[in-house]
């Protein structure tokens, strides 16, 4: 067996001595399985509320600018594009 392969034992509950099953699955099996995947709905569903409201007020904000900002954000936007499209490309030589 490499060195790849071979499990990590950290302990990191702090207790003094070896144990017999990683940290990992002590923690998983004092979670229930229905409460692990709630926690994880939630988290979820928080970060798309909060990704809706930044994207609406950045809309509602861009609405608002004037017509040569717009401009100036759209060429900034397509130098930014090109930029990484270029640097894509040179990574995989196409």
């Amino acid at each position: 067996m490499t060195d790849i392969f071979k499990p990590i034992n950290d302990d990191r509950n702090g207790a003094s001595g070896t144990t017999s099953e990683p940290y990992a699955s002590k923690a998983a099996s004092s979670i229930p399985p229905s409460a692990a995947a709630s926690a994880g709905v939630g988290r979820t569903a928080v970060a798309g509320l909060v990704g809706g409201v930044l994207s609406a007020a950045g809309y509602f904000v861009y609405t608002r600018l004037p017509d040569d900002q717009k401009d100036r954000l759209h060429q900034q936007v397509r130098t930014l594009v090109e930029s990484r499209v270029n640097e894509l490309r040179g990574r995989f030589n196409i």
